[in-house]
């Protein structure tokens, strides 16, 4: 008798989803759409070195810590990746990601080019939930001459600091093609119908009827 050729139940895997992108590419404004439309998600919430920006919360935005708490963190291994950025150390707590993806949940990871790589890198080098729901997004401005405007429009930083944002996007938006996915952000609504087509076409891989 041959075998049921009708496709098993798909178990829904949960996702870790790293999304990339340059200063003033939208970025965040595309991962709090993402958010409030799928309530299975969470947000990975970093911890950094930086003081807080305009209204970020600790515990919300990202955990704010000492250089010296971040580093006795560092040295009892509790970080998934960590990496310095412009001048501030960033991580990502192994112990939250994994707990989220273990409760069935989809994790959402904003984090940039160097902490993407390295969640990458341990993703390929594991087993379980980790590898099998790794999917990372690099989301781009449509020229650098946008994104300088976007920068300028915040009026946020001093213009030799945006600048210096600037010169770090050309070397970040080279590293696109080590990405999965690329999504243009030109007009945020297109980005955003992208961005969550593809987090739903993840969920319809037949891998997510493997086991997990």
């Amino acid at each position: 008798m041959n075998a049921d050729p009708s496709p098993p139940p798909r178990v829904r895997r949960p996702l870790l989803i790293v999304v990339s992108a340059p200063s003033g590419a939208g970025k965040t404004t595309l991962c709090d759409r993402l958010l409030a439309e799928h309530p299975q998600m969470v947000y990975s919430i970093s911890c950094t070195t930086r003081a807080p920006r305009g209204g970020e919360v600790d515990g919300r935005d990202y955990h704010f810590l000492a250089p010296a708490e971040f580093e006795r963190r560092v040295a009892a291994g509790e970080f998934i990746e960590h990496a310095v950025v412009h001048g501030n150390q960033y991580g990502t707590l192994r112990k939250t990601v994994q707990e989220s993806l273990c409760a069935g949940k989809d994790v959402l990871m904003d984090i940039d080019v160097q902490g993407a790589a390295s969640i990458r890198a341990a993703a390929q080098g594991c087993e379980g939930l980790l590898k099998n729901g790794y999917v990372d997004v690099f989301i781009a401005p449509p020229s650098l001459k946008a994104l300088r405007a976007r920068l300028t429009a915040r009026n946020e930083d001093a213009p030799e600091v945006i600048d210096q944002r600037v010169k770090n996007a050309v070397v970040e938006m080279a590293r696109w093609r080590e990405y999965q996915y690329l999504v243009i952000n030109d007009k945020l609504d297109e980005a955003f119908i992208e961005l969550q087509s593809l987090v739903r076409a993840e969920h319809c891989r037949t891998g997510s009827c493997a086991a997990l």
